[in-house]
Order: C-alpha cells, then structure tokens, then sequence
C-alpha cells in the first residue's frame, strides 16, 4: 500500500508540471525594439552636431577674414577635436576681436567730435569722453536753452547741426540725456526738474530728426538732478550738471557689429534641437 501511495505523488507532480505552459521569450522582441530606437536617436543628434559644427566653422572664418587672424580648422573636419573643444579655444579670441573692433568705432567717434570742438573753440562747453555708456558728448545748457526753459537757442543750431553730421557718419544708436542741477523749479509748463530734463532732451532729439536724422537711430531720456557730475553746493558745480549728453552707446555698437559679422558670414538658421511636440 505505501508503494501505491507513492506511485500516485509521482503521477500527481507530473501531471501538474505538464499543466504549466512554457512562455515564450516576449522582452527579447521589446528590448530589440528599444536599442533600435536608442540607435536612431543617437544617429539623429551626431547628425545635428555635425550639422552646428560646419555652421560654426563658417562664422569663425568669416570673423578670420575680418579680423586677420584666428586659425579655424576646415568645415566638416573634426581631426580630434569636439564642438566643445573648438568653442573653448576660439570664443576667447572672437571676443578679444570683437571687443577690439568696438573700441575702435568708440575712438574714431571721440577722435572727431574732439576735431570739431577744437575748431569751433567750444572747449569750455562741449567736452567728449568715453565711460562705460560709450562715446558721450557733454554740452552746457548755456548755451543750448534760456534759464529754466527748452526751446533750442538760434545760436546752437550751428552746433548741432555740426553734431549732426558727425552722427550721420556713424550709423547706431544714439541716446540724448538732459540733466538738471538740485535747484527745484515749479511752473506750469515744468512742475519739477524731471519734466524739464526730459523735455529738453527731447528738443535735441527733435531737432536732429527734423534736419535729416533718422528716428529710430535716437531715444531720449531725463535724469532731472540725479546724475550730477559736479558739486550741487557750488554754482560751478551746478553749472557743469546742468547739461545735454549725447550718448553713442557701446551695447548697440556691439551688437551692430555682431550683426554685421554673422550677415558677412551667410551662416543659415540653425534648426531648432527641440522637435515640437505633437
């Protein structure tokens, strides 16, 4: 009897193992399809790469030939080197020219505004400087408007006119800036320093639109007594603060040239890395 029992565990174990189905290998064909995809993605991006890579070379010669310098290796040439290697090595250089070329624009400015102050013997009203706004060229109000008012003096057309063709040699931007001393004035016209500054720097650049400047090379902006360069305690200080200064800015000579570099250089749009999400 215990030799039966024994016969029927054995049948039993069988007949249960024979019941389970053997699955077949599925991840197999779901793996397969992931490597494949990771593939064409990353087949994809050494494309794109390769794609920025000509697009750079291209710029960075255009720069070369500008410049007279820079050894850009030949597009579509790796020889060892990543995109990360040729940004690391020529961005340094590319600012260094670029900076240098701004800095000349800013000299050759200041160069002849001081030409004509010195011929028109304006040195003790007119003065030039470069800060970190630009070019700046400093009138006295004295002899731009009347005491406390914003019409252009008759007598200042002639020097405007002259800085207006020194302007038009220069084709950026160009900032006017009317400052006050600490002196309040309240009238009906002016109720405080701040509409008085303003408006007189609009007057310039209304002026020089009307004699052939164009508009969207000039903004104007009032500071009233809160950029004084002299000493609000004395009347010599608070001569020199009452002002017109007209900025030839060094942020829009920058990008001007930039521009300037990219258009010589006929690079085209790079295509957007990111897909749009459908």
């Amino acid at each position: 009897m215990p030799d039966q029992k024994n016969g029927e565990d054995i049948l039993f174990e069988e007949s249960v193992e024979e019941d389970i189905p053997e699955e077949p290998a599925s991840w197999i064909v779901t793996f397969s399809d992931m490597m494949t995809l990771l593939l064409a993605f990353f087949v994809l991006l050494f494309a794109m790469s390769e794609t920025q890579m000509d697009d750079f070379a291209q710029l960075m010669a255009s720069l070369k030939q500008a410049i007279g310098k820079q050894e850009v290796p030949e597009a579509g040439t790796r020889e060892g080197l990543s995109m990360l290697d040729i940004e690391s090595d020529s961005k340094p250089h590319a600012i260094d020219e670029l900076g240098a070329m701004v800095k000349k624009e800013l000299n050759d400015f200041e160069s002849q505004a001081e030409e004509f102050i010195i011929a028109n013997k304006l040195s003790g009203q007119v003065q030039v400087e470069q800060d970190g706004r630009g070019a700046v060229i400093t009138i006295s109000d004295l002899i731009l408007f009347p005491s406390g008012a914003a019409e252009v003096l008759s007598d200042a057309h002639g020097i405007l006119l002259n800085i207006k063709d020194l302007l038009t040699q220069f084709d950026y931007h160009v900032k006017v800036e009317g400052h006050t001393d600490n002196i309040p004035i309240n009238t009906a016209i002016f109720p405080s320093n701040w509409e008085l500054s303003a408006n007189r720097a609009s007057k310039i650049v209304r002026f020089f639109i009307e004699n052939g400047v164009s508009p969207d090379r000039l903004s104007a902006e009032g500071f009233a007594e809160y950029r004084p360069i002299g000493d609000n305690l004395t009347p010599e200080g608070r001569a020199k603060n009452r002002r017109v200064e007209i900025v030839y800015q060094r942020a829009d000579v920058e990008t001007s040239i930039k521009k300037k570099l990219v258009k010589e250089a006929d690079v085209p749009n790079i295509p957007d890395q990111n897909p749009p999400t459908m």
